[in-house]
C-alpha cells in the first residue's frame, strides 16, 4: 500500500486566503495512443474502483445475453441520483424479467442526490433498496439471471456465474490481474486493479468495435448520461458538454474519463474527499487538453467555502 504522505497534493482548501488543508491522491493521463502523458502519485498502484466498475459489470450483463439497450444500458452502468425516471427505470428491468424491486439486495437508502433526498424525506419517504445509487446494475445482473436461469437470490456471491463474466470483464478491458477482493458498498464483489489500468480500461470501451458489449454500454452512457447519474451532476453535465465523452465517478473520489480520440484519465483523492473531485476533474480534463464553451470546466470545478452563509474561499487544484 502507499504511503498516504508520499503522495502529492492534488488539492488546496484555501479558506480567507490560508491554506487550511490539503488533500494528497494519484492521478493518470492518456495520450491518444494509450501511453502515459502524464502522472501524480502512483498510478500504477491498487484501488477500489468504487463504482467506475459499473460499465465493465454492464458488460457482463450483455454477454450472459440480457436484451437491454437505450436508457436502461445506461442505468445498469449507472450511480443514479433515484430521481423519478431512475426508479421508474429499475422497476422497468426488474419487470421485464418477472421481478419487483423486492428482488433487489441493495441496502435501504436514501437518494445520492442531496436535493432529491430532502425531496424525498419531506415528501413523507422512507430509505429503500431501489433508491440506493446501485439498484439499476442490480437490476441488470438480475434481469441477466432470469434470461440464464441462474438463482437470483445468490446473485452477489463472487461465484455466481454473472460476477465472474464481471471479474473477467474487468480485467480484459484493464489488461491487469484483480490485485485484491473485497466488498463494495452495495454488498457486490469489488476488484482491485490501478488507475493506470481503469484509464485504458475506459479508453477500450469507446475504441471497441461498434455493436460489441463494450461499445454498446459506452454508447448508452454517452446518449443517456442522465440516467448514468442525475440532471444535478458532473457525470452528466460533462458528457453533455464535450461530445463523445465518458465519464463515471466513484466512491471515494475515484473518477475515470475516455474521449473518443483515445485520451483518458483517472485518478483517486487518497482520503476520499467528495470536495477535491470536481476541482482535480476540471484541472485534469484542461491538462488533457479539453475545453467545453459552455462554463461547464467551471460549474465542475466550482467547490466554494462558506463563512457565515457567503463564500470565503475553496477548494482548488494544485497542479
Amino acid at each position: 500500500m502507499t504511503d498516504p504522505a508520499a503522495l502529492p497534493v492534488l488539492a488546496e482548501v484555501i479558506r480567507s486566503g490560508f491554506t487550511e488543508g490539503r488533500h494528497h491522491g494519484s492521478l493518470v493521463l492518456l495520450a491518444a495512443d494509450g501511453s502515459v502523458e502524464f502522472a501524480l502519485g502512483s498510478p500504477d498502484a491498487p484501488v477500489f474502483p468504487r463504482s467506475c466498475a459499473k460499465p465493465f459489470q454492464a458488460v457482463a450483463t450483455l454477454r450472459a445475453g440480457l436484451q437491454i439497450e437505450g436508457e436502461l444500458l445506461a442505468l445498469a452502468a449507472s450511480s443514479h441520483s433515484a430521481e423519478t425516471f431512475h426508479q421508474d427505470g429499475v422497476r422497468r428491468i426488474l419487470a421485464a424479467a418477472g421481478l419487483d424491486e423486492s428482488a433487489l439486495r441493495t441496502p435501504a437508502d436514501l437518494p445520492l442526490d442531496e436535493a432529491e433526498a430532502e425531496r424525498h424525506l419531506r415528501s413523507g419517504g422512507e430509505r429503500a433498496p431501489i433508491l440506493m445509487d446501485c439498484s439499476g446494475k442490480h437490476a441488470g445482473w438480475l434481469a441477466a439471471c432470469v434470461a440464464n436461469g441462474w438463482p437470483t437470490d445468490s446473485y452477489l456471491d463472487p461465484a455466481h456465474p454473472v460476477q465472474q463474466l464481471a471479474g473477467e470483464a474487468l480485467q480484459e478491458a484493464t489488461g491487469e490481474p484483480v490485485a485484491h477482493a473485497g466488498v463494495d458498498g452495495c454488498g457486490a464483489p469489488l476488484l482491485a486493479v490501478t488507475l493506470t489500468g481503469l484509464a485504458r480500461g475506459y479508453r477500450a470501451l469507446l475504441l471497441a468495435e461498434e455493436g460489441t458489449p463494450q461499445r454498446r454500454v459506452a454508447d448508452a452512457m454517452r446518449a443517456h448520461p442522465e440516467y448514468v447519474a442525475g440532471t444535478r451532476r458532473a457525470d452528466t453535465w460533462l458528457m453533455r458538454a464535450v461530445p463523445g465523452a465518458l465519464s463515471k465517478m466513484g466512491a471515494e473520489a475515484v473518477q475515470v474519463v475516455a474521449l473518443p480520440d483515445g485520451r483518458a484519465l483517472a485518478f483517486k483523492i487518497d482520503d476520499g474527499a467528495e470536495r477535491a473531485r470536481g476541482p482535480v476533474l476540471a484541472a485534469a480534463l484542461r491538462r488533457l487538453g479539453v475545453t467545453a464553451a459552455d462554463g461547464t470546466l467551471e460549474r465542475i470545478a466550482a467547490a466554494p467555502l462558506l463563512g457565515g452563509g457567503v463564500p470565503v474561499g475553496g477548494v482548488r487544484a494544485a497542479f
